[in-house]
């Protein structure tokens, strides 16, 4: 499939998809405490999207079709709690203190999608929860800072895996970062580990997300019985960050941001 390459037209849409969804991770965040559900957390966040924002949450029926789940993805949000690596669906089960949690949330807003996901800390976390979530966060930047024209995503995967197994931790291979425009996901796959020198050249327009998914343990992962929620084969702590970005003309442009949450250049 065909990179879309985007308009200054289409990349002030996106913009406004960006920030939309960048809002909800901001106003979600005074709700991630001990004793909550995640199905609350993904009702707050579905009234917010639906009422305040007027946007679409773009995960509701999303993708592949499964026999509990015959209309595809059942939830305005994904919840990734600690070994889960991504597409935790929310339900009944409360959070503890201890435990680290992705949302994931991604809205549509006038036929564009903005996706993000940041990682929430209930309580005390240990320290090693800690370092994992610091890293992940170090992987992403160090992937979106070297973003420009010329630029291969072979290079980009390289050095989001070299800072992590510098770090002692693994990189998730069986997802990735994806385009992203008027289609929730679109060309290029963005892989999260690579080799210099090699894949799609970067250009001026192209618009796609970067998500490394970053292990205590093995990078390897199983697929649940609900054929959604990925986890952690060896059960192993997992994290995850995630921005939307365009190629500018001398570098990048983060669009999932806002007042509260910039980037850093």
């Amino acid at each position: 499939m065909q990179v879309v390459i985007k308009t200054e037209q289409d990349i002030q849409k996106m913009r406004v998809a960006g920030r939309l969804a960048a809002e909800v991770l901001d106003m979600i965040g005074e709700h991630v405490v001990a004793g909550v559900t995640t199905n609350e957390i993904d009702r707050i966040c579905h009234e917010y999207m639906v009422n305040v924002q007027d946007t679409i949450p773009a995960t509701i029926n999303y993708g592949h079709k499964t026999p509990k789940y015959p209309n595809g993805y059942p939830k305005s949000i994904c919840t990734s709690v600690n070994h889960v690596i991504c597409h935790g669906i929310p339900g009944e089960k409360k959070l503890k203190n201890g435990d680290i949690v992705n949302i994931d949330v991604t809205v549509i807003k006038d036929g564009w999608h903005g996706d993000t996901s940041r990682m929430y800390t209930v309580g005390k976390i240990n320290g090693r929860a800690q370092k994992l979530i610091d890293v992940t966060k170090e992987c992403m930047e160090i992937g979106i800072r070297m973003v420009k024209p010329g630029v291969q995503l072979g290079d980009i995967g390289h050095a989001i895996a070299q800072h992590a197994h510098a770090n002692r931790f693994s990189v998730v291979r069986e997802y990735c970062g994806h385009g992203i425009g008027k289609k929730f996901h679109e060309s290029p796959q963005v892989m999260h580990y690579g080799r210099k020198g090699t894949e799609l050249v970067l250009q001026k327009g192209m618009a796609f997300t970067i998500e490394p998914m970053i292990n205590v343990g093995k990078r390897h992962c199983k697929l649940l019985a609900d054929e959604w929620t990925v986890v952690t084969k060896d059960k192993s702590l997992s994290a995850q960050w995630e921005h939307t970005m365009v190629v500018t003309g001398t570098g990048v442009e983060v669009l999932t941001v806002t007042d509260n949450y910039t980037f850093d250049y």
